[in-house]
């Protein structure tokens, strides 16, 4: 009841009142049929999130009215839109929900060594996840993903003193920030500060490393050190992107492979770990104007993450106050997006683009048609797997070594 008191008291903009109500919410339908209608493209053939959800359901969106959906365009190839979508989203719906795994722990003895590339190919990526690395790298997503369904990120949770320490590691990486501010350019993006920054990791990360394992772990700073590096961003390109996040979970792995964490470190390590370095990667993409790597352009769920919306969604599983349409309510964004990760993503997409979110974030706008939490946190599951870690140009910079061996 926690939640519903706090939206009662939130004012009502719209109408004076003192109640928010799902009807306050902008008219999601009205902005889409303009930008439909503007674009040419056929409404009837159904959103691009209708792939991954359940058959059923699938049925189900498809007989709203036109103006509820909001196809991608048909030159969208990762999406693999076409004009008669059905078998296509009936395979990928039939696709099963990834289930969590436990990590296994290595072994003492353990011979570190320095992480390198592996993926250039298709076929590699098909060795990944026939691979135990790969299927235990997804579980292990699965599992971070479990353990804050229903949960609220200002819970109680186990924080041991690891947790505590990379948490701190981060708050002062984020530090660095005011110490180098952006430069002054004509461009908005790619402001060079961000490599005086990239620098400063580069020179104090192995120090960053030596802070976090214990003493018995201290020859592990030479590969788990260009996981924490790859995490964000490139100095080069001055760019960010899913991959570059995909590497930060593949860090959280390493240490679960080590055994300094453990599954009842799984809440924490998203509500307060992945939350610190989320926060961080906010404040480095506005300030240094970071370019997206490998957007979807506004067929992505957002220019830089995919994770904050599958533990986000993982939240908002079974809530009975919010629903996947609520994310078009203001006061609802404004009370509780520092409690979801999947709200706080909205706030933040609608505070760094102008316009109406189904033009500028049309599948956002289309998930939010979906049913439940449940489906749509089904749904980000489904999508992570052939979405990231089954595209070439995302995957060819993950790392292989001891811990997650190719």
């Amino acid at each position: 009841m926690a939640e519903m008191d706090s939206v009662r008291k939130a004012p009502d903009r719209s109408s004076g009142s003192d109640t928010i109500s799902q009807s306050a919410a902008p008219d999601r339908c009205s902005n889409g049929a303009e930008l439909r209608s503007s674009s040419g493209l056929d409404p009837a053939s159904g959103g691009s999130f209708l792939r991954w959800l359940s058959p059923s359901l699938q049925m189900d969106q498809m007989r709203m009215p036109p103006s509820m959906l909001i196809p991608p365009p048909v030159s969208y190839p990762d999406m693999g839109h076409n004009l008669n979508p059905a078998p296509q989203m009936s395979s990928a719906a039939l696709a099963p929900v990834p289930q969590a795994r436990p990590v296994p722990v290595m072994q003492l003895p353990i011979a570190f060594q320095i992480p390198k590339k592996r993926i250039n190919n298709l076929s590699d990526i098909e060795h990944l996840h026939s691979s135990e690395a790969g299927k235990f790298f997804l579980g292990f997503i699965v599992g971070l993903n479990d353990s804050m369904i229903g949960k609220k990120l200002s819970e109680y949770c186990r924080e041991s003193p690891l947790i505590k320490t990379i948490c701190s590691v981060l708050e002062e990486m984020s530090s660095w920030v005011e110490q180098l501010p952006p430069k002054q350019q004509p461009a908005r993006y790619g402001n060079p500060a961000f490599r005086e920054w990239q620098t400063w990791l580069e020179e104090r990360g192995p120090g960053l490393m030596l802070r976090i394992l214990p003493e018995s772990l201290k020859d592990g700073v030479v590969e788990l050190s260009p996981y924490f590096a790859d995490s964000f961003g490139n100095a080069t390109r001055i760019d960010y992107g899913s991959g570059h996040e995909a590497n930060f979970a593949a860090w959280l792995l390493c240490l679960a492979r080590l055994g300094l964490v453990n599954e009842d470190d799984y809440q924490a390590l998203v509500a307060r770990v992945f939350v610190k370095y989320l926060d961080l990667m906010r404040k480095l993409q506005t300030t240094y104007w970071l370019e997206p790597a490998g957007s979807h352009g506004v067929w992505g769920l957002d220019d830089y993450h995919f994770l904050p919306f599958v533990f986000g969604s993982a939240q908002l599983k079974d809530s009975k106050y919010m629903k996947p349409k609520s994310i078009h309510n203001a006061d609802i964004l404004e009370n509780f997006s520092h409690e979801y990760l999947y709200l706080g993503c909205v706030q933040f997409v609608k505070k760094v683009k102008k316009g109406v979110l189904a033009e500028h974030s049309p599948m956002l706008d289309d998930i939010s048609g979906v049913s439940s939490w449940n489906k749509v946190n089904s749904g980000m599951l489904k999508m992570y797997k052939p979405e990231v870690l089954e595209k070439v140009p995302i995957m060819q910079h993950f790392l292989f070594g001891s811990l997650i061996k190719w």
